[in-house]
């Protein structure tokens, strides 16, 4: 293992499943101490809680049962990783929920609830971060680094999914608009829009005719993986993407260049 983060400081959050779930096994093998976030511990895939898996190959990491979506928890995870670690490094924006609803079927209370943990959980992760990161000392010409996940559904349509694709496509927005306002603070802030990921999460996205569409759509001969994102993640958390801020980093097997 390369250990490209050694010694760094990362908060994630939806780290009980899926991506999350990659993207903190795959930071503590690089060498962070991991902060993990997310509602419960308990895989959607199944399998040992990540802290475990982490703490068992001997990483450095702790959970913390947090609600994106309110100010004050993502408050007090921030808080905790501070006064345990003494910084934060790389804050990356993973939690996120889907309605499957298109327009006309999606109630107010869908709308509401999955622009609550989608944008506004990654409006209080940004604001949150920002606050702690520009008061530290820079590392490598950077004094922190914001990770956003948005979609290849915050680029383009997808049927049945009109709140979660607004959600996502303004994670893409926000995204660029930290990495403008604060360059000058010496944070760098990207966003990360996977295609199609075989996760453990039920629900529309493991329907067998939109896997098989997209296995259509896919130029290359896979669909994408959690670890696909947790490379990216990865890449953009080290001090080998230092000039690269503001971008929307599209991990799809090239589905969008077809």
């Amino acid at each position: 293992m390369s250990r490209l983060l050694e010694g760094t400081v990362a908060v994630v959050t939806g780290t009980s499943s899926g991506i999350g779930r990659a993207i903190a096994l795959t930071y503590a093998q690089e060498g962070a101490r991991v902060a993990l976030a997310d509602v419960t511990t308990e895989p959607l895939e199944g399998g040992e809680p990540t802290l475990d898996l982490i703490l068992e190959a001997g990483g450095d990491a702790f959970f913390e049962k947090v609600d994106v979506g309110q100010w004050d928890q993502v408050d007090r995870l921030i808080g905790a990783t501070v006064k345990r670690y003494g910084r934060l490094d790389v804050m990356i924006n993973n939690a996120a929920i889907s309605s499957g609803t298109g327009l006309l079927d999606t109630t107010d209370a869908q709308w509401q609830e999955v622009m609550r943990v989608n944008l506004t959980g990654m409006f209080y992760g940004c604001k949150r971060a920002v606050q702690q990161m520009t008061g530290q000392e820079p590392r490598d010409e950077v004094r922190g680094r914001i990770i956003n996940l948005g979609s290849q559904q915050g680029i383009v349509t997808c049927p049945g999914e009109t709140p979660y694709g607004v959600s996502k496509a303004g994670a893409i927005y926000i995204t660029r608009q930290i990495a403008c306002d604060y360059a000058k603070d010496l944070i760098v802030c990207n966003s990360i829009s996977p295609g199609k990921i075989q996760t453990g999460r039920p629900g529309v996205g493991q329907d067998p005719a939109l896997v098989e569409n997209a296995r259509r759509r896919t130029p290359w001969p896979r669909l994408g993986r959690p670890q696909d994102i947790a490379n990216a993640a990865v890449f953009l958390g080290s001090n080998r993407a230092t000039y690269i801020t503001g971008a929307n980093l599209v991990v799809d097997g090239g589905w969008l260049a077809r």
